[in-house]
C-alpha cells in the first residue's frame, strides 16, 4: 500500500505551486488506494505566525482535500504533532548517524566557509580539526565521500544519479542552536510513518539523494526504497523559484478569495495536459482513476 504525505511550511501564505502539489499527491494516493498524512514542517521555525498555519488548513479545505493521519486542525498541530514536540525522535536519528562514526562537529560559519572555499565549491575544513560534538556553538556535519552517487528512483525519470559529494558536501544534521536540521527531521519522520512514495519539486532532488544516503548509513531497509516523484516547478514571470509570500503569487491572493475552483481545477488540468475542465478534486480523481497522467508538464 501507498503511504505518502504532504508536508507544508509554515513560513508565509501558501501559493499555487503549494496547491498544486498537494492536488497531485492527493490524486496519487487516492487513485491507488493509499494512506495521506498531513506533515507540518515547523521544525526549523522559531515561532510560528497563526495566520500561517490557519492558512494551510483553510487551503486544504478550499481545494476539497481530505487526509488520513496527521493535525485536524491549528490547535491540534500546535499541541500534539509539532516538530518542536518530538525532540528526542530526532536526536535518537542523529545518534544512530553518530554511531557510524561519520559525524563531525563543524565551528565554521557560511561566510567563512565561502570565503575559504573555490568560487566553484564550498567545503568545510573542520573534519581534520577533530572538534568535539559537545563543543558549544557548532553545527554537525555527516561525511559525504568522494564519488557518492545516489541514484533516486522517479517515477517519470526513471534512476537519477545525484552526486551528492558535490551537490551537499558534508551536509549539516544538526543545528549550532541544536535543533535536528531539515534532512533529519524529514527522513525521522518519513522513517516513522513508513512513507513509500514521495512527491516534491525538482528542487529538492538533492535533498532526496540526502535523505537515502542517510537511511542506508544507519542500515534502514525502508526509506531507501521509497519511489519519487519530482516535478517541475512554477515560476513567476522573471523566471524565478515561486516563494512564499503575501503578494500576487500567494494562493490567499490567487486562489480561494479571488478564484472559484472551476477556474483553479480548470489551470491545474492544464498543467498536467488534461483536455478536461473539472470543478473540484473529486472530478479529478474520477479521471485520474481512468487512466490520466499525473505527471506535470514542464512549467
Amino acid at each position: 500500500m501507498i503511504h505518502s504525505r504532504i508536508a507544508p511550511t509554515p513560513s508565509g501564505y501558501l501559493h499555487i505551486g503549494n496547491a498544486l502539489n498537494f492536488v497531485i499527491t492527493w490524486l496519487w494516493v487516492r487513485r491507488e488506494g493509499g494512506t495521506l498524512r498531513l506533515r507540518i514542517d515547523d521544525r526549523s521555525l522559531a515561532v510560528v505566525q497563526p495566520e500561517y498555519l490557519e492558512d494551510i488548513f483553510s487551503t486544504l479545505k478550499w481545494l476539497g482535500i481530505d487526509w488520513d493521519e496527521g493535525p485536524g486542525n491549528a490547535d491540534e498541530q500546535q499541541n500534539i504533532y509539532s516538530e518542536h514536540l518530538q525532540g528526542e525522535k530526532y536526536a535518537g536519528l542523529i545518534n544512530k548517524i553518530i554511531a557510524t562514526g561519520q559525524v563531525f562537529a563543524c565551528s565554521c560559519t557560511r561566510k567563512a566557509i565561502q570565503a575559504q572555499s573555490s568560487s566553484s565549491e564550498e567545503h568545510c575544513p573542520c573534519q581534520a580539526k577533530k572538534i568535539p560534538l559537545d563543543q558549544p556553538d557548532t553545527v554537525w556535519r555527516v561525511i559525504t565521500p568522494e564519488n557518492c552517487i545516489i541514484e533516486v528512483p522517479d517515477a517519470q525519470r526513471g534512476r537519477i544519479p545525484v552526486d551528492l559529494y558535490h551537490e551537499m558536501r558534508d551536509f549539516i544534521i544538526r543545528r549550532r542552536d541544536g535543533i535536528a536540521a531539515y534532512q533529519v527531521v524529514s527522513l525521522s519522520d518519513d522513517m516513522e510513518h513508513k512513507t513509500n512514495l514521495v512527491i516534491r519539486g525538482m528542487d529538492l532532488l538533492p535533498s532526496s539523494a540526502a535523505q537515502i544516503f542517510l537511511a542506508r548509513l544507519i542500515g534502514d531497509t525502508g526509506f531507501h526504497k521509497a519511489e519519487f516523484y519530482h516535478h517541475p516547478l512554477l515560476t513567476d514571470s522573471d523566471g524565478e523559484k515561486l516563494s512564499k509570500s503575501a503578494g500576487s503569487n500567494a494562493l490567499k491572493s490567487w486562489g480561494p478569495q479571488t478564484t472559484n475552483l472551476e477556474e483553479f481545477y480548470g489551470w491545474v488540468c492544464k498543467q498536467l495536459g488534461w483536455s478536461e475542465q473539472v470543478t473540484s478534486a473529486q472530478e479529478m480523481l474520477v479521471l485520474a482513476k481512468a487512466g490520466r497522467p499525473l505527471y506535470l508538464h514542464a512549467l
